[in-house]
């Protein structure tokens, strides 16, 4: 045991001793949200010299849809990494509200800015403190309420404990659907100004991605959303739809106009409503 624990230590220690692959200042003022306007100017970005990222623009208003779509590698998911500074751009310039986000505290930014991901990440402990994670002087009213709001409540009073029921390591004893409305309910709670939904429900089956699309209409009202989607009828309703390949936006436009323009987003469209058998060279 102490051999194993020495050993343990050692890639601990080592962890805590890596440096930070950002430049943070620690004085740095917190972000002031009003309007919750998402802007990318000329956002140029590589991992180990190999560029993922290259001169992307956009900005999407304060309450308003933006959805990323394209074939997979295209760099969606490394576009969002970018707003909430798991990585620092390259090239170009981040903001919220006209503020920078590499000149603003990284606590204050990820407090504004809710992720829901495809798989959601639920630690060892009870329903209701894996809803209150990251909101940890939230009151157990304030957790059922972000519950119901995520059609969360139902599913979870039918728990042998109810909301101090034990999930199990990485949230096992739920199922897929379950813990993507914890995920959301988790997000409800923190109330953020921007959200990012990243296939939020490409893993579940039909009848629980129409539940959890209910919990995403009461999340994203009056919110300010950048979403990723393969299946692309959850973001047909998007005011804008950027289509990505090889890191460049190729097309922007909505549902119809970018129909109507009979390129790669017409191309994916077909594939998935089952009219073209796959996406055509072009």
């Amino acid at each position: 045991m102490y051999q194993q624990a020495v050993a343990s230590a050692e890639r601990v220690f080592g962890l805590m001793d890596e440096p930070s692959g950002l430049d943070t200042d620690d004085d740095a003022p917190d972000l002031s949200v009003s309007d919750a306007v998402v802007e990318y100017e000329n956002v140029t970005f590589g991992y180990d010299e190999e560029t993922i990222i290259e001169d992307v623009s956009f900005d999407v208003g304060g309450g308003e849809t933006l959805a990323l779509v394209g074939p997979t590698g295209a760099g969606k998911s490394t576009i969002l990494k970018l707003l909430l500074r798991l990585y620092d751009v390259d090239e170009g310039t981040i903001s919220i509200d006209g503020q920078d986000v590499r000149e603003v505290s990284i606590s204050s930014l990820r407090t504004s800015v809710g992720y829901v991901s495809q798989e959601t990440f639920l630690f060892a402990g009870t329903v209701g403190e894996n809803i209150a994670y990251g909101s940890f002087d939230a009151t157990r009213e304030e957790v059922i309420e972000a519950a119901k709001a995520a059609q969360a409540h139902e599913f979870i009073e039918e728990l042998p404990d109810g909301y101090d029921t034990e999930v199990g390591e990485r949230g096992v004893k739920l199922s897929g659907g379950q813990r993507q409305r914890v995920g959301i309910a988790r997000v409800l709670l923190q109330d953020p100004e921007v959200l990012i939904l990243d296939e939020a429900t490409s893993d579940v089956d039909t009848e629980t991605e129409l539940r959890i699309q209910e919990s995403l209409d009461a999340l994203l009202a009056d919110r300010t959303v950048l979403a990723i989607a393969h299946r692309l009828s959850t973001i047909k309703n998007a005011e804008t739809i950027l289509v990505l390949e090889d890191g460049r936006v190729v097309e922007r436009g909505t549902h119809g106009e970018l129909l109507a323009e009979d390129g790669l987003y017409a191309d994916l469209w077909g594939v998935q409503a089952g009219m073209l058998e796959e996406i055509p060279t072009r």
